[in-house]
């Protein structure tokens, strides 16, 4: 099983957090738009139990993604499952549709700006990503996928990153919770 060892914080001087991580060799590729399509369970409510599930679309390509509960309360480190499904809008169409017709309800969909880049940290491979979200921010995330038996050892690399990059405050809430909270 994998595990989403994941740090979220808004950024409120992003010059600075980008040229600190210029200087530990970050380059970031092109942005992309990515449109998440979030959706709750027909008998339990995500939002009570902390899972997340949705359909991530960017360009033509589509996934469908599981995240459990959070499992600390310092990160935002779940399991996770993905599945790459057809690609095009038609078929992101079609699977939102299957979802509805065995009870889903389609909750809202995000979109963000996103711009990815990679770090060695620690023996550890980092994805950073730099999001702009419409009505939220600007906010990086720090995030490295590990097995069940090594996820603490993972957080407390990507804890470390955090503070070098004099990031505080970190954000545990979803883009969708923050989203919902704003309106």
């Amino acid at each position: 099983m994998d595990y989403e060892v994941e740090l979220k914080y808004q950024m409120t001087s992003p010059v600075d957090v980008l040229a600190r991580l210029e200087g530990l060799g970050v380059t970031f590729d092109v942005p992309i738009q990515q449109q998440d399509t979030y959706f709750n369970h027909p008998s339990r409510d995500f939002a009570q139990t902390d899972e997340a599930f949705r359909i991530r679309s960017v360009g033509m390509e589509n996934r469908l993604t599981y995240k459990g509960p959070k499992v600390d309360t310092q990160t935002k480190t779940r399991l996770e499952n993905e599945v790459t499904i057809e690609s095009g809008h038609a078929a992101r169409e079609q699977m939102a549709a299957m979802l509805t017709s065995l009870g889903f309800r389609q909750v809202r969909t995000i979109t963000k700006q996103r711009r990815s880049g990679h770090l060695q940290w620690e023996d550890l491979e980092v994805e950073v990503a730099i999001d702009e979200v419409l009505s939220i921010g600007q906010f990086i995330e720090l995030e490295a996928i590990s097995g069940e038996s090594s996820w603490q050892t993972v957080r407390d690399s990507l804890l470390r990153l955090a503070d070098h990059l004099k990031l505080t405050d970190p954000e545990r809430r979803s883009y969708l919770e923050l989203h919902l909270e704003s309106e």
